[in-house]
């Protein structure tokens, strides 16, 4: 199998202040942990970026940058997103073709939004994927906090079958490469 790591959306507007995710330095430390230990097995890390016109995520934008804790290389892939698909309208699919990916490893931002709607869509599309239980948060939604949200989508999203792909949810440490 040929991996590939995304990192979902981990931007300044999603780290800091009013919308900032449920226990983000850790998260952040366990994405660094995984792209550090990816980078070393030459596994492409792809960083994706939302953005929105005239919202905190304007491309360009200190809101849209991505946040100053998370380790990059310029060897890291980029990709820019508008919806929370992270395939949908963009080059991932075929810059993921192209290198032969058939895993994915997921972690980042937003739980319920980007990650949920990328991780599905990866699967859907046939990859198999690992999403980093403990590497991606989102922020309370006004009945139930981040802790919850995200310990549900892990639960929901490692039930997920289909004839291709599978999904697992596995701590970023403990995920194989």
């Amino acid at each position: 199998m040929t991996t590939a790591l995304l990192i979902v959306d981990v931007q300044h507007a999603l780290c800091t202040g009013q919308y900032q995710c449920f226990d983000i330095q850790r998260v952040i430390a366990n994405i660094n942990t995984l792209s550090g230990r990816a980078r070393a097995a030459s596994i492409p890390v792809v960083l994706i970026q939302h953005q929105e016109k005239g919202d905190l995520l304007q491309h360009g934008s200190e809101g849209w940058q991505l946040a100053k804790e998370l380790d990059t290389s310029p060897e890291d892939l980029r990709i820019d997103k508008t919806t929370g698909d992270s395939f949908y309208q963009t080059p991932l699919e075929a810059l993921l073709l192209e290198r032969e990916v058939d895993r994915l490893i997921i972690c980042g931002l937003q739980t319920d939004y980007c990650v949920n709607a990328t991780v599905r869509q990866a699967h859907a599309l046939g990859y198999d994927v690992v999403l980093a239980g403990d590497a991606h948060s989102t922020v309370d939604n006004g009945n139930t906090t981040a802790e919850d949200i995200i310990a549900e989508h892990n639960k929901i999203l490692a039930h997920l079958t289909g004839p291709v792909g599978r999904i697992d949810i596995t701590a970023a440490n403990e995920i194989k490469l």
